[in-house]
């Protein structure tokens, strides 16, 4: 396809995107590194024969995933917002995907329009491997996770709060002030997920926070001992990050999204094992 003549104002379009993150450097753009904002800037620049700048509404790290991840650009094309997702979907690779596309006022940004964001953890508790959930989960069958003590870790941390000791070093803001919006920690047979919203997210806080909360689900370590880790702002003693593959960006909030809910709300698929008594069951009737 080749690149298209520059006519008329620029417009503003949005993008809801999906990409698993195994092979990328996270999202933004890094020299010499193959990340997420990059192909498709690079996408977009054979369309119309121009660089152009995505900006996203989160950066994820190296190998963390994105459901509904959401991003704008400028640009001045005869293209209608609505028919870039299928146009930049056949140069993208298969690892990343355009859900939609759409036209967004001049003042949208998916950065700074955000009202919140939400992030999924997930674990795979069985003992035995499985290689289809492999890429998007933590295999945790070390010791048993108990969910009711992850979620008990959690509900202090709602509302506002200096998170300064899951922050990691490197990051540019100034300050880990973070209002923590909804939390949530629920099984599935052998699949544990743990749910965060909040209006943003520090470097690496994610990771941070479930690492520690591990040891809190295990037993290893105390309620009382994690929240005085983060509430004292201890960061010293927060020495593990969760492995990057079970984590996803879940969705972005905005308070006037051109999206509707099915192309953005949920569009993580969730495993789904049928229980041994019924496979024995079936077993038995397939012998006989």
């Amino acid at each position: 396809m080749s690149s298209v003549e520059q006519t008329g104002e620029t417009s503003r379009v949005a993008l809801v995107i999906q990409y698993i993150g195994t092979h990328f450097q996270g999202w933004q753009r890094q020299p010499n590194q193959r990340t997420v904002q990059a192909e498709i800037e690079e996408a977009i620049a054979q369309v119309v024969g121009q660089k152009v700048t995505l900006h996203g509404a989160g950066r994820t790290d190296t190998g963390v995933h994105a459901a509904a991840q959401v991003a704008h650009f400028n640009v001045t094309s005869p293209i209608p917002a609505e028919k870039w997702a299928t146009i930049l979907n056949s140069y993208l690779p298969n690892d990343l995907l355009i859900r939609a596309s759409a036209s967004v006022p001049a003042r949208w940004h998916a950065r700074f329009s955000a009202l919140w964001r939400r992030y999924r953890y997930t674990f795979y508790t069985a003992r035995r491997p499985n290689l289809f959930v492999r890429p998007f989960c933590w295999h945790y069958y070390h010791a048993p996770l108990e969910e009711s003590l992850i979620q008990a870790a959690l509900g202090p941390l709602l509302g506002r709060h200096h998170l300064a000791a899951f922050h990691r070093a490197g990051s540019s803001r100034q300050h880990s002030w973070v209002e923590v919006q909804e939390v949530d920690c629920y099984r599935q047979g052998d699949l544990l997920h743990l749910e965060i919203q909040a209006n943003g997210f520090l470097y690496g806080m994610v990771r941070l926070l479930v690492g520690m909360l591990v040891e809190v689900g295990n037993g290893s370590r105390s309620l009382e001992n994690f929240q005085d880790i983060w509430q004292n702002q201890r960061r010293e003693l927060v020495k593990y990050a969760a492995p990057a593959k079970g984590l996803c960006l879940l969705r972005v909030g905005y308070p006037d999204f051109p999206f509707p809910p099915e192309i953005w709300f949920d569009s993580q698929p969730q495993f789904s094992f049928r229980p041994s008594p019924v496979y024995a069951h079936e077993s038995r009737l397939i012998q006989s």
